[in-house]
């Protein structure tokens, strides 16, 4: 199964691409899309959009597994950040590709055991588990492969349910 993890934003856009199969991770691609603070929030999404939708069409997953926001301090980010994860979202449907939302406590539940564990033991143990040299840079990249992985041991699991 070809697994997207995205990680939203509107600065900058995490991604990571893996396959999983029978418990085994391999790594396909990963990376940012940034785009520039001095452009104003419609060019941003647009920019996110289509870069979004090239990545989709040239890796074809499955399933997009995503950051369900979660915010409580600054609205205006927020705001920002939901209409980022609102152009992911549609580009990924008009692919009818199946979305899966994670909040960060399930993604970290996930990765080590422990919901409230640290960004770095979240980012160390992904590393671990896809078998790759360093964390990847940015940080939005690191959590994209971790939503990855979360997502490939909850669909595991819940496949497991139906056997």
């Amino acid at each position: 199964m070809r697994i997207i993890g995205i990680d939203p934003g509107y600065a900058i856009v995490g991604f990571g691409v893996i396959e999983y199969e029978r418990r085994m991770f391999d790594v396909i691609d990963y990376g940012a899309i940034t785009t520039g603070a001095e452009k104003d929030l419609n060019t941003r999404l647009m920019e996110i959009y289509d870069d979004v939708c090239c990545i989709f069409d040239r890796y074809k997953p499955q399933s997009m597994a995503i950051e369900r926001l979660y915010f409580t301090t600054n609205q205006k980010t927020a705001i920002a950040v939901a209409e980022a994860r609102g152009v992911v979202l549609l580009a990924a449907r008009q692919r009818s590709i199946e979305i899966y939302e994670y909040t960060p406590l399930q993604v970290k539940n996930s990765i080590t055991g422990y919901g409230k564990a640290v960004k770095k033991q979240v980012q160390e143990l992904t590393k671990n588990i896809l078998k790759l040299p360093e964390i990847p840079k940015p940080d939005d990249t690191a959590d994209a492969l971790a939503i990855a992985v979360c997502h490939a041991h909850s669909y595991n699991s819940q496949l497991s349910r139906f056997k």
